[in-house]
């Protein structure tokens, strides 16, 4: 019994530290120093917990294709905002304005998103709004 109650709690024990590695602060993953200002269309969006991703197809200046991963607010945030998964529909054309992966890579947190017709959203976490 002791081992099978041991065994239970590591278990969760594993499953929360991985919750909690997953979930980080903004300085720790994001460079306030360094905004970008994406252009393109929506291409995948996963919904889920700690925070939402999408990723936005774009053409680089030198003519090349790149895909940009933003992290936005967790669901539950976005939708007490009133933005649901549709409104980053695949296939949209966006502008995303956030800043930068520390590690440099393709990477940025999502902060305020524009579309077309000039409605925009602010998908980021009230703690990457303005970055200290």
């Amino acid at each position: 019994m002791n081992k099978r109650f041991a065994s239970v709690v590591g278990a969760s024990l594993l499953a929360y530290l991985g919750v909690v590695n997953a979930h980080h602060s903004f300085p720790a993953v994001f460079d306030g120093t360094k905004p970008v200002a994406i252009n393109g269309k929506i291409v995948r969006v996963e919904w889920m917990n700690p925070h939402i991703w999408f990723f936005v197809q774009t053409t680089e200046p030198d003519g090349s294709s790149a895909e940009w991963g933003f992290s936005g607010a967790p669901p539950g945030v976005l939708m007490r905002r009133g933005i649901n998964k549709d409104v980053l529909k695949i296939g949209a054309d966006v502008k995303v304005e956030g800043f930068r992966a520390r590690d440099g890579s393709n990477h940025a947190s999502a902060g305020r998103v524009t579309f077309p017709d000039g409605r925009n959203v602010f998908t980021a976490s009230s703690e990457d709004a303005a970055p200290k």
